[in-house]
């Protein structure tokens, strides 16, 4: 009979006769996942876990639970981070005892577990994890499997206070970034709607960032302008950071799906400037018919694509109430004319057309970057429940993953040639190493793998981390 302590060995063929190569599932407990030590300092130095756990109500009886909301939220955030995309991942990561240490269990191994079937497995199953995400106020308290409720404003209060306390000083001037996405359905989710534009079924979720901070991820149904509901979160978040920061001087950026009268209206009543992509229509491009022929003479001449900027006055024939100002680009490509505008409430006399358009307006195209790296590396598109509030958690969720890998990259790769490095090449180089984890009375030694090529860029990551310290209480 064979026993347990033999393990299976592999011999693999094809290697200098002098040596074999001989596999065994010997090493002990071993993770792949030993760059998450670095993904809880970031956490730490912002508390940013702990800090949306606040925003969640526990209704369970806490003498009949082993894992808390807090290490609940850390380990499905953790998760994502690390690239586990799906609550059935957890099934076998709830076994790792490196990431059952780092979300704070006092018994990484899961030895000591009230069941049986639960022992070698420290942390929540898919479950449990799945229940985190139902939970709704004021019924949490009389439901008996759905006890933990999410307080949805105290959670959009949380990612603005985690952009104001990302600075020690308040800055002079802010740029917010407006922007609606699609995130693709394939189920029966509830408010799912065809949209004509992308093709498909979908949810159109808002985004606001400011530089790669995100303040808002506002889970919507498709069947809306892409700027619904972009009023009411604007004087959300700008009041929020007005609280704190009163002499900020505040912009909104975004594309024409936000060139609304109700948006430029209540920006031009709050003292707020704004620059919008605006469609083009015949009225505009016959305004624009003499810069055109400018750039067309300058093409002729130098055989190259040419760019004339004018400045236009503008007011539509019903939907503005009061003529603005419109920046115009006139150029010229090889393929025929490209006409482009901007309504801006920035005065010609403070910046001039060309830095409207290409230093300010180009630029918001960062945050289309940032939103990819939510959705293609942070699985914010894993929105497969049936309810669309349960998505609307999943999609919180996905972000606070970003705000721990952006944390690492503004301030724990600060001065290094990964400061500007998508969330996945922070992922691939930083956070999957090989780590032997040992565990003794008084202590959790992680020994990381000897042949890691990024040790000096690990070590210092971590050092700048810790420096920031985390939030006084």
């Amino acid at each position: 009979m064979a026993t347990d302590c033999i393990s299976p060995q592999l011999e693999l063929q094809g290697f200098p006769a002098r040596r074999r190569l001989v596999a065994r599932f010997d090493g002990g407990e071993i993770s792949s996942d030993g760059g998450t030590v670095l993904v809880e300092r970031a956490d730490r130095c912002r508390s940013l876990v702990a800090r949306l756990a606040a925003c969640f109500e526990d209704h369970r009886d806490p003498d009949r639970c082993e894992h808390t909301v807090d290490e609940m939220l850390r380990q499905r955030v953790f998760g994502i981070a690390l690239g586990y995309e799906d609550l059935n991942d957890h099934e076998d990561l709830r076994r790792d005892p490196l990431l059952a240490a780092l979300v704070g269990k006092d018994d990484p191994t899961g030895a000591e577990r009230r069941q049986e079937r639960d022992r070698g497995k420290p942390l929540a199953g898919k479950s449990t994890l799945h229940r985190l995400e139902w939970g709704v106020a004021g019924e949490a308290e009389d439901d008996r499997y759905r006890r933990v409720a999410v307080d949805p404003a105290a959670v959009d209060r949380f990612f603005v206070d985690a952009f104001l306390d990302a600075h020690d000083e308040p800055p002079e001037s802010i740029t917010l970034d407006l922007d609606a996405t699609d995130d693709p359905l394939h189920g029966d989710q509830e408010a799912k709607h065809f949209h004509g534009f992308y093709g498909y079924y979908c949810y159109l979720p808002l985004y606001v960032f400011c530089g790669s901070h995100l303040l808002c991820a506002r889970l919507r149904p498709s069947d809306i302008d892409a700027s619904a509901g972009a009023v009411e979160e604007v004087e959300r978040i700008v009041g929020q950071i007005r609280e704190r920061w009163p002499q900020v001087e505040i912009q909104l950026r975004a594309d024409s799906g936000f060139c609304r009268e109700a948006l430029m209206r209540w920006c031009e009543e709050h003292d707020v400037d704004y620059a919008f992509g605006m469609a083009r229509n015949p009225r505009l491009e016959a305004l624009l018919e003499p810069a055109l022929e400018r750039a067309e003479a300058l093409c002729a001449e130098s055989g190259e694509p040419e760019r004339v900027f004018d400045d236009l006055r503008y007011r539509t024939r019903e939907s503005w109430s009061r003529e603005r100002r419109v920046v115009g680009k006139a150029e010229i490509l090889h393929r025929g004319p490209n006409p482009r505008f901007v309504v801006t409430s920035l005065a010609a006399h403070e910046v001039d057309a060309a830095t409207v358009y290409e230093r300010i307006f180009c630029a918001r195209g960062d945050m289309e970057n940032r939103i990819k790296e939510q959705q293609l590396y942070l699985f914010a598109d894993r929105t497969s429940a049936r309810r669309m509030r349960v998505n609307q958690v999943r999609l919180w969720l996905s972000s606070v993953a970003y705000l721990l890998l952006d944390e690492i990259r503004r301030t724990g790769l600060a001065g290094t040639g990964f400061a500007r490095a998508r969330c996945d090449t922070i992922r691939l180089k930083l956070l999957k190493i090989g780590a032997r984890i040992r565990i003794s009375v008084r202590r959790i030694a992680c020994s990381l793998s000897s042949s890691y090529p990024h040790k000096e860029l690990f070590v210092l990551a971590a050092h700048q981390l810790t420096r920031a310290g985390p939030l006084p209480a």
